[in-house]
């Protein structure tokens, strides 16, 4: 019997944003900073001889450099983030990470706060 296996990596960054799409009114509007977490996530099947589907390190190092871009840094300023949301930073993280071909994401979550989170999955239409 052949498993499916999902593996997750978290990251943590500190960033600013604001939201140019809701109102002057809307908190949001103001700039204002959050403590993302990031929750990357692929999925497939355990190699036998390995043991694993990838090494954990492959997915750390697909994501340095995403770090590096979005770690205290206005996000507002980052070509392709002109709007910040949760939403949109997951899709410019996908949109962004290389990983190596044999393997497939599944899923970015984006945690702004501690109670609220957005979830993406990619998936290929026909």
């Amino acid at each position: 019997m052949k498993y499916l296996c999902e593996l997750s990596r978290e990251f943590k960054f500190e960033a600013a944003h604001s939201l140019p799409e809701v109102s002057k009114k809307h908190k949001c509007a103001q700039i204002h900073g959050h403590s993302f977490k990031i929750k990357i996530t692929i999925r497939g099947n355990i190699n036998p001889n390995k043991g694993w589907i990838i090494d954990y390190g492959y997915i750390s190092k697909a994501f340095a450099p995403i770090h590096k871009k979005l770690n205290h840094k206005y996000l507002n300023n980052i070509n392709g983030l002109k709007n910040p949301t949760s939403e949109l930073l997951a899709l410019y993280i996908a949109k962004e990470l290389q990983l190596p071909t044999h393997i497939k994401l599944f899923s970015i979550e984006v945690k702004e706060t501690c109670t609220s989170a957005c979830t993406i999955y990619p998936i290929t239409l026909k």
